[in-house]
Formats: structure tokens, sequence, C-alpha cells
């Protein structure tokens, strides 16, 4: 009832910088929560980032001070700006949304597709 449409990956260099977003669309829906994920070949998804309808956010420590999350409400969108990238960075991310559907009823997660972010050094 969700769908998550991500855009702004790419290949970019060590130290450089990188946006990307989200935009949810859907019916009978109040967005809780968004956020972005990653995955790295062979290692568990982790979040990256998340930020609350009431504007709270949250940071891996790994990305504290180089990630920007934030959304626009009147767009359901978040985006991810991230600065001072590191190869360490480079995996698929992926968009995430905790939402209250209101048919049937229910708080479910949905992701995006994923978007590849490859860091080169």
């Amino acid at each position: 009832q969700v769908q998550l449409v991500e855009s702004g990956g790419g290949l970019v260099q060590a130290g450089g910088s990188l946006r990307l977003s989200c935009a949810a669309a859907g019916r009978f829906f109040t967005i809780n929560s968004m956020g972005w994920y990653r995955q790295a070949p062979g290692k568990q998804r982790e979040l990256v980032a998340s930020i609350t309808r009431g504007g709270s956010t949250n940071y891996a420590d790994s990305v504290k001070g180089r990630f920007t999350i934030s959304r626009d409400g009147a767009k359901n969108t978040v985006y991810l700006q991230m600065n001072s990238l590191k190869p360490e960075d480079t995996a698929v991310y992926y968009c995430n949304t905790e939402a209250f559907i209101r048919v049937p009823d229910a708080t479910r997660a949905y992701w995006g597709q994923g978007t590849q972010v490859t860091v080169s050094s």
C-alpha cells in the first residue's frame, strides 16, 4: 500500500557528496518514520539514519557529522545528504518507512528497491 521511490545513488570519489531521495506514495497511510539502511556485500544490513514525524533523528555512529537526514512532509519525501564520503560507505542503500495503514489497520515497514552508492579511493 506504500511504494517508495529512491534516487540519487551513484559513483563518487572519496571526500565527495551525494544526496539520496526517497518519496513515499500510497493511500490511507500515515508515516511514523522514514530512514535509510545500507548493506555491503557479505555484511548485515544496518541502519544509517532515520527521522520521525516529530523530527527526531537517529544516526549510526559511523556517519554522525557527515550525513544529514531530513524530510519534506508535504511531499512525503526523505533525504539523506551524504558528505565526506568514504570507501567504507560503499553499499546498497535502502529507503525504509514505518507507516500506519488505515486499511486494513496495521503498522508495517516498507522498503525501497535500493540504490547503489559506490565511493572510490
